[in-house]
């Protein structure tokens, strides 16, 4: 007769399952309640500063303040993000401080209109409590990697509401051409639960509504090809801009404090020369008017210019909704330069930046779906493959690893540029 043991499969697997249910009911539970105070904290910080216009010349104080908390915690050298793919890809650990600063800087960095994102952010928070908890658990090394995902996608999609892309994105971010399957479970349960938690709390999910979705034929097959392409090249532009602004704010400035007060006051400086202030904050309401085809053909450079200022000096955040932004913005423009349909363009747009900075096509597409619907996804399809083969190397985090090529069958093992 046949014996079940430890051993076997399916004991091992229902062990793995009901073991990671529960771990991941406790982090999407928590990282869902974590991930809800930081929007409620963004929320505050954003509605203050545009009702109050002055918050804007208090940026190099809050500038200062940044520095000085990671300086006093003895994280100057702290990279963010990468930090976090890093301790899933290799044995790196993350600090303890990592969540809590990133939590207090972003809420600084938008209360004073910085162009900064919170999804970034939300990464770096959820893989610190992740990590943590991990480590209170006593979870082995492996197990502590799956931790750290699950509180990546619980906070990202408590912020964001696309629990299912939330889930993946984490998966599939640390090493482009594997996913890490052992995490599929813990990831998409603390991914819902996360949502769940600040839907009930009132932060409503991300959702933009195209306004006109031509019918699918060859010709509109072969426009959406067109408009991958250029959004391919805009990626590699923006990822190339934000790695330069940090690498020449070093180099002409090495002091950190008179980096960001110099990065304050240029911010400061080019609000003032443009007349609008539509470029400060992680760019939301900016998205809304270009998915309704209604957006200035600079929009999407002077984004770029004004989030480069921010973070490339040290204001901290994310660079996900206003690579979205940037993406929205250009795809409006070609849509309207065109004729065709601006809205359209613009959703195609931003998940076609998306892919293209994070090389991630699975999440990018099921993002497409959860923030726009069904209707188009024969053009949510078609750009991102485009925009993701033709985009190279580039990526917004350079600890993020090719492990497969994009163009070829084959082992590649290297880092993003």
């Amino acid at each position: 007769m046949y014996r079940l043991d430890s051993r076997t499969p399916i004991v091992s697997n229902i062990q793995y399952f009901v073991k990671w249910t529960v771990i991941s009911c406790i982090i999407g539970g928590i990282g869902g309640l974590i991930g809800t105070a930081f929007s409620f904290g963004i929320s505050w910080a954003s509605d203050f500063r545009q009702t109050r216009g002055w918050t804007l010349y208090l940026m190099p104080a809050a500038g200062l303040l940044i520095v000085w908390l990671y300086h006093r915690f003895h994280e100057d050298e702290n990279r963010g993000t990468n930090i976090v793919l890093e301790s899933i890809s290799s044995t790196s650990d993350i600090s303890a401080a990592t969540g809590p600063l990133i939590f207090i800087s972003t809420i600084l960095t938008h209360f004073v209109g910085g162009s900064s994102g919170r999804e970034g952010a939300a990464l770096q928070i959820g893989g610190s409590f992740g990590n943590w908890l991990g480590k209170k658990l006593n979870l082995d090394e492996k197990d502590k990697k799956i931790a750290v995902m699950c509180g990546m996608s619980a906070v990202f999609a408590a912020l964001f509401g696309t629990p299912v892309a939330a889930g993946i994105f984490s998966m599939e971010v640390i090493s482009v051409g594997v996913i890490y399957y052992a995490a599929l479970v813990p990831c998409l349960f603390a991914s819902f639960i996360g949502a769940g938690i600040s839907g009930a709390m009132g932060i409503s999910p991300e959702a933009y509504t195209v306004q006109e979705i031509p019918a699918f034929t060859a010709g509109t097959g072969i426009f959406t090809v067109f408009l991958g392409i250029l959004c391919a090249v805009v990626s590699m532009l923006l990822c190339v801009v934000l790695h330069q602004s940090q690498h020449l704010y070093r180099k002409y400035i090495p002091n950190p404090y008179l980096r960001i007060v110099a990065a304050s006051a240029l911010f400061i400086g080019l609000t003032l020369l443009i007349g609008t202030r539509d470029y400060m904050g992680s760019g939301t309401a900016l998205i809304e008017r270009a998915m309704e085809g209604k957006i200035g053909f600079e929009v999407f450079i002077l984004k770029m210019v004004f989030t480069a200022i921010v973070l490339g000096a040290g204001f901290k955040g994310g660079e996900i909704v206003p690579t979205m932004c940037v993406g929205a913005a250009f795809g409006c423009t070609v849509g309207m330069i065109s004729g065709f349909a601006p809205s359209l363009c613009a959703a195609c747009g931003l998940a076609a930046l998306f892919v293209g900075v994070t090389n991630c096509p699975v999440s990018s597409f099921l993002m497409a779906l959860e923030l726009f619907g069904m209707g188009a996804f024969p053009y949510y399809a078609i750009v991102i493959a485009v925009s993701f083969t033709l985009s190279g190397y580039y990526g917004l985090y350079s600890s993020q690893k090719f492990i497969y090529s994009k163009t070829r069958t084959e082992y590649i093992n290297r880092k993003s540029h």
